[in-house]
C-alpha cells in the first residue's frame, strides 16, 4: 500500500499492453488498440488505483492509453479528460516498424539510445527534450489545479511518462533513461509532493497479477 501523504499525489500510468506492443513494432504516435490482455491490465490497474481515491483522471488521446485512462476513471468514479500533450514520442519513420528492422537500418542510433543519448526518432521525429517539455506544459496545468492531499491520475506513455516524472524530479533526463528502466504495461510510477519539492515515491508499480514486462527500453 502506497504511504500516507500530506501533499499532492501524481500517479503516472503506461496504457496497457497493445497489439503492437505483443508483436514487437514501434508504436510512437500510431493510434494502435488494445490486446485483450490490455483491456483487462487496464481494469486491474483501476482497481488496484481505486483506493488512492484520485479526483481526476487525465490521459493521452490515443486510444491505448485514453482506454486505460477509461477503466481508471471508471473504476475510481471520477471523470476523463484526454490531453494530446501526453502522448507517446514520435518516432517517425520507425512507426510501424519491428525493433529487428530499425535494428537492422539503423544499428549507430540504436547505440545511441543505449547510452542515453537524446536525438530525433527516425529521423522526423521527437527527441526525449520535446517530449519533456509539452509534457511539463500539461503537467504545470494540471497541478495547479490539484488541492492540498488530492491525487491524479496520467494514463500515458512510457517514454513520455519517465520524461514527465523525470522533470518533475528535478532528475536529468539521460540519467533517467540510463537508470529508471522502462514501465511495464499498466504499471504506473508515484510522485509525491514534500516540503522542499516531489519525489519519487514509488516506480514499475502493478496490480496483482500483472507481470511488469516492459519493451526495449528504446521502443516507443
Amino acid at each position: 500500500m502506497s504511504p500516507a501523504v500530506s501533499g499532492r499525489r501524481l500517479v503516472v500510468l503506461r496504457h496497457g499492453e497493445t497489439t503492437h506492443n505483443a508483436a514487437g513494432i514501434w508504436q510512437g504516435q500510431l493510434d494502435s488498440p488494445l490486446s485483450e490482455r490490455g483491456v483487462e491490465q487496464a481494469y486491474a490497474a483501476g482497481a488496484a488505483l481505486a483506493p488512492l481515491a484520485p479526483v481526476r483522471v487525465v490521459a493521452s488521446d490515443l486510444q491505448r492509453a485514453a482506454l486505460t485512462g477509461e477503466a481508471v476513471a471508471k473504476a475510481c468514479g471520477v471523470d476523463l479528460s484526454l490531453d494530446e500533450r501526453w502522448r507517446e514520442i514520435h518516432a517517425g519513420v520507425w512507426q510501424g516498424m519491428s525493433g529487428a528492422e530499425v535494428r537492422q537500418q539503423w544499428p549507430a542510433e540504436q547505440e545511441k539510445l543505449a547510452r542515453g543519448e537524446d536525438f530525433r526518432r527516425g529521423e522526423h521525429g521527437e527527441a526525449v527534450a520535446d517530449v519533456a517539455r509539452r509534457t511539463a506544459e500539461a503537467l504545470d496545468e494540471l497541478l495547479a489545479g490539484l488541492g492540498q492531499g488530492e491525487t491524479v491520475v496520467v494514463a500515458t506513455h512510457g517514454v513520455a511518462g519517465r520524461a514527465a516524472v523525470a522533470g518533475l524530479i528535478g532528475m536529468d533526463q539521460a540519467m533517467a533513461w540510463t537508470t529508471l528502466g522502462g514501465l511495464g504495461n499498466c504499471h504506473w510510477a508515484e510522485v509525491a509532493e514534500g516540503r522542499v519539492g516531489w519525489r519519487l515515491i514509488r516506480w514499475n508499480v502493478g496490480p496483482p497479477g500483472v507481470e511488469a514486462v516492459p519493451g526495449p527500453q528504446s521502443r516507443a
